[in-house]
């Protein structure tokens, strides 16, 4: 998910601001896409793309190759006007088709992990042309159960196919029915503790038809890291055979390594598997694929950041050199979160030797990039291990150091022990900065980062930080580099709006629209990013109000920010309690945030002779929300200005 010189206009952050560039694949790029087939058929005219798997199973061999050639053009066709993930899935063309050849689906269930994967396999069960892909009403980006019964598990965060996998499997033979399960789980995810859980417990459980196909294209975002990986890379150089690898040792039935674009060794390869799965004598499966990530398109490939892993739309066409190096008179592209992030981090680590940086498989995405390539030994990547990484910065911050782990918002979820038992209680000066935090838009529920305001809420000690803009995001960090105790500094995916400075400040927070020295009818408290609305929202209504009013006199709406909104500031229980009313505003969920948690401590102080205040709490409906657009989902939950405005209006009376 970065931007390079070769594919400048393709950064998964621009997904929102590009439009779409789609157009078909012209002839010259044929060779590209046919790179990965046989030479001795390189003009194979396209076939269509078979409507189910029966069909699929139907076609003869030699129709293959041509079949491969087809999808990779749609894929390419298809994410040029919607973006999405193109590199793996250009990577599993293959391997999809032969797993659908080999194995029943739905009867046997086949698992994606992680499920960006799936395109191909959306194609070859009825989505052939992924119909709005990642747009509201569309296809997702991800296996969805209510768009066909080939989708299993959504299963957009990584390393838990092999167990899903085995419980389906488990089921299938409590219940007498014949049969397999399969996993398809990649190198990067297998740095995943569960991923390794799984295969510890597969190897013990005789008679499981239970398949993992490994997918190894030596990559999550950037190459795998860890002694697997090593391990992994002799058993493509043959430095280790087969039956002295781990798999083999730990009691796994291991079949490879297999070239992962040759069709006859991958049908081979998962008849033999299906053959293994079936003997009641074996435990599980692993069958070891070689792939390349970006496989059949040579742009691609030759990426080294990621191989195109993440891409909004993009022209088809080679850029131009003026795309690549615009001219200097060109405007300057907007300034997103995560770049803003990269140069603060990089700014308090030459400060301070301290500082350490660490990411779960994401350096890039997250923001690192710029540090790692200044100053590598302080970057350190732990693989897909967000529990390992949490637990790691406590023992760096135990160590002496000053540990900042970079995350998404939605995979802090998987550490929230770690961050609750090993960090939080130790009081552990580690800070947690959380890109794509709120609502995210077109990968759907899984990765809405609207939990972790919710998660920071209930630990005891934990301080928060969410910038409204850019320039409070370059404060918020090394303010919470000086805290004691853990820190969280959270911000949203995409373009940093511009500044919204303070008209005021006070101790509960700096106010940036009304009056907080006289009578306050409404106190609008907002966390983030949602600040500019609140403000767009106030403006309105006070303008409103003074020119329907006798006399002239508007309500005092007061929008405050608190900056450090964790622990809750007593200045702003102060304020808060003497207002009239009070909005809370933050795109996380309404009622586990941080209004939730004001409106209990304000309960508390209440009493008959002195009533809390009305108190509406703004925020996302706690739901699963579908993949749309960040403004509309917003929309929908009254989050825009609009919405903020009428909620104001309604405690006004």
């Amino acid at each position: 998910m970065s931007t390079t010189q070769e594919h400048p206009a393709v950064h998964a952050d621009s997904t929102e601001i590009l439009e779409p560039a789609g157009s078909a694949v012209p002839e010259s790029l044929l060779e590209d896409i046919d790179a990965t087939q046989d030479p001795a058929e390189p003009g194979q005219a396209d076939v269509a793309i078979p409507g189910d798997p029966a069909a699929l199973r139907a076609l003869d061999p030699a129709e293959l190759p041509a079949l491969s050639r087809t999808l990779r053009r749609r894929l390419l066709e298809i994410t040029s006007s919607t973006g999405g993930h193109l590199g793996p899935n250009l990577g599993v063309v293959e391997l999809t088709i032969a797993l659908h050849r080999e194995f029943d689906s739905p009867r046997e269930a086949i698992v994606f992990d992680t499920g960006h994967q799936a395109y191909v396999h959306k194609m070859l069960t009825g989505r052939a042309d992924l119909q709005g892909l990642r747009s509201a009403g569309g296809v997702s980006g991800y296996p969805d159960r209510g768009e066909s019964a080939h989708d299993v598990v959504e299963n957009s965060h990584a390393s838990g196919s092999i167990a899903w996998a085995h419980g389906i499997d488990r089921a299938r033979r409590l219940a007498g029915e014949p049969g397999c399960a399969v996993a398809v789980i990649g190198d990067g995810a297998l740095t995943g503790g569960v991923g390794l859980e799984a295969l510890n417990e597969l190897a013990s459980d005789i008679g499981s038809g239970t398949v993992a196909v490994l997918n190894d294209n030596t990559r999550s975002y950037a190459p795998t890291i860890g002694g697997l990986a090593r391990h992994l890379q002799d058993l493509r150089d043959g430095t280790v055979t087969p039956g002295e690898d781990l798999f083999t040792a730990i009691g796994l039935t291991y079949l490879g390594p297999i070239d992962g674009h040759d069709h006859a060794a991958l049908a081979d390869a998962l008849a033999q598997a299906r053959t293994a799965a079936e003997d009641p004598a074996r435990s599980g499966v692993v069958v070891h694929v070689v792939t390349r990530k970006g496989a059949g398109f040579a742009r691609a490939e030759a990426d080294v950041m990621d191989h195109w892993h993440a891409t909004g739309p993009f022209e088809i066409e080679p850029p131009t050199v003026a795309e690549v190096y615009p001219p200097a008179d060109a405007p300057a592209p907007a300034t997103t979160w995560t770049a803003r992030f990269g140069e603060t981090i990089l700014e308090a680590a030459r400060a301070d030797d301290r500082v350490v940086a660490l990411s779960a498989a994401m350096v890039d995405p997250v923001g690192l990039t710029p540090m790692q390539r200044e100053l590598p030994a302080r970057v350190l990547d732990l693989g897909i291990a967000e529990q390992l990484a949490m637990d790691t910065a406590a023992g760096l911050a135990q160590g002496g150091a000053k540990p900042v782990l970079s995350l998404y918002s939605t995979f802090l979820n998987r550490a929230f022990d770690q961050l609750l038992l090993d960090v939080a209680l130790h009081e552990e000066d580690v800070t947690i900065t959380l890109d794509r935090a709120g609502v995210t838009g077109d990968d759907g529920p899984s990765h809405h980062g609207i939990w972790d305001l919710a998660v920071a809420a209930q630990v005891p000690g934990l301080s928060l930080w969410a910038p409204r803009d850019g320039e409070r995001l370059s404060e918020a960090l090394p303010a919470a580099l000086s805290t004691r105790g853990p820190s969280l500094v959270r911000f949203p995916k995409g373009a940093c709006p511009e500044a919204l400075p303070a008209i005021d400040r006070v101790v509960a927070g700096d106010v940036l629209a009304g009056d907080p020295s006289a009578p306050i009818d409404v106190l609008v408290v907002t966390i983030g990013a949602l600040a500019h609305r609140a403000v767009e929202a106030v403006q309105q209504v006070m303008g409103v109000e003074a020119g329907a009013a006798a006399e002239g006199v508007a309500p005092n709406v007061v929008v405050l920010d608190p900056v450090q909104a964790l622990p809750l500031p007593e200045a702003l229980l102060d304020l808060a309690g003497a207002a009239s009313a009070v909005v809370t505003l933050e795109d996380g969920v309404a009622e586990r945030g941080i209004g939730a948690a004001l409106a209990v401590r304000l309960a508390q102080r209440a009493s008959r002779t002195s009533p809390m205040p009305p108190l509406r709490t703004l925020g996302v409906v706690q739901e699963f929300i579908p993949h749309a657009k960040r403004d509309a989902i917003l929309s929908d939950n009254g989050l825009d200005a609009a919405g903020i405005e009428e909620s104001i209006r309604s405690l006004l009376g």
